[in-house]
């Protein structure tokens, strides 16, 4: 039954959060926007908007290099339609069709896949945290969000470590997990080493202090591209507000959606930027406008280039979405004892 899908209730509450954003917008808001709105700052906001996934795309084909060379046109689309299906479907399980999507059209391992995500959300994380520092120093942050910036700091810096010594004692946890699993559990073992080694593959970048920060340029010249996205929409509305202010409404925007409810953080995405921008001295029914027209312009590239990768492709997003509830990541054993994956390349 339809009512009993979790896409069906996060749409109803997308709906509802939306009408709450939009009761107070009149008509007569609209008409006088049409006529004051600047078009001259929307072009390069939508260029910054494309600019934005690029970059994210290019940054992932760097950290799927170590394993496979992919091309640039390519990847961004891919990526594109990646970041469709985690925005179009509610809480995380639109990751987890992304990681389907890159497994499957790529031939890469689930788990491999899966080590790139964490390498991306690493890299986001730091990138928001040198953009927090930096703002920091022109506006003060309210007391709530300062929490969740301590929060993520203290997230990524234990990833980080985590990582590092992931990678550094893979032999040793591979020997651990010999001594203790292969006589009594075979299946689990086998399991547990394949999954190590296939993760590892997709943190290799934190081996070289080279590839490691090319990652790391990458996030912080996405993220600027993201902070120009709102800057220029703020001027397009008439607000000559500096650059760390439409940065600062990036940032909170970013930590006040960390976990998607609803699709596309359709309705929490308008509630979290208009309720940022307050804080600007930005009148509400603009606020709600800016933050309609954020949401747009943040989905436009993803759309696209997205559309045309799975056109290009022939793969549907509810294709996806119904593959990804009922399969399951390992299922058999070859002859030699090692796991296999379904459906891809050894």
């Amino acid at each position: 039954m339809v009512w009993k899908k979790k896409q069906f209730w996060a749409s109803l509450i997308a709906l509802a959060l939306l009408a709450f954003c939009v009761k107070d917008i009149r008509l007569e808001d609209i008409q006088s926007l049409s006529t004051r709105i600047d078009l001259v700052y929307v072009l390069p906001a939508i260029l910054c908007s494309f600019a934005f996934v690029t970059i994210k795309g290019i940054r992932w084909r760097l950290i799927v290099s170590p394993q496979k060379k992919l091309k640039a046109m390519r990847t961004i689309a891919l990526y594109s339609a990646g970041q469709m299906l985690n925005i179009t479907m509610p809480a995380l399980t639109g990751q987890v069709g992304r990681l389907f999507l890159f497994s499957r059209h790529e031939g890469l391992r689930k788990t491999f896949v899966f080590s790139t995500i964490m390498m991306e959300v690493l890299f986001d994380a730091i990138s928001l945290i040198v953009f927090l520092l930096a703002t920091s120093v022109a506006f003060v942050f309210p007391e709530k969000y300062r929490f969740l910036s301590w929060v993520i700091s203290c997230f990524t810096v234990v990833m980080l470590v985590l990582l590092y010594l992931f990678l550094h004692y893979q032999k040793s946890i591979e020997e651990f997990g010999r001594r203790r699993l292969r006589e009594r559990w075979p299946g689990v073992y086998i399991g547990t080493k394949k999954f190590i080694r296939s993760f590892v593959k997709g943190i290799e970048l934190l081996r070289s202090t080279q590839h490691f920060l090319g990652g790391l340029v990458y996030s912080l010249a996405s993220w600027a591209a993201h902070a120009l996205v709102v800057y220029f929409l703020l001027l397009s509305f008439g607000y000559r507000l500096p650059f760390a202010a439409a940065a600062s409404v990036m940032i909170i925007n970013t930590v006040a959606l960390m976990i998607p409810i609803t699709p596309g953080n359709a309705g929490t995405f308008e509630i979290a930027v208009s309720t940022s921008l307050a804080a600007f001295t930005v009148g509400r029914t603009d606020a709600v406008l800016i933050a309609l027209a954020l949401h747009l312009l943040d989905f436009l590239p993803i759309a696209v280039l997205g559309l045309l990768y799975l056109r290009g492709e022939k793969v549907s997003i509810r294709k996806i979405s119904l593959e990804h509830e009922d399969e399951i990541i390992f299922d058999k054993l070859s002859e030699d004892g090692t796991l296999l994956e379904k459906e891809e390349k050894v």
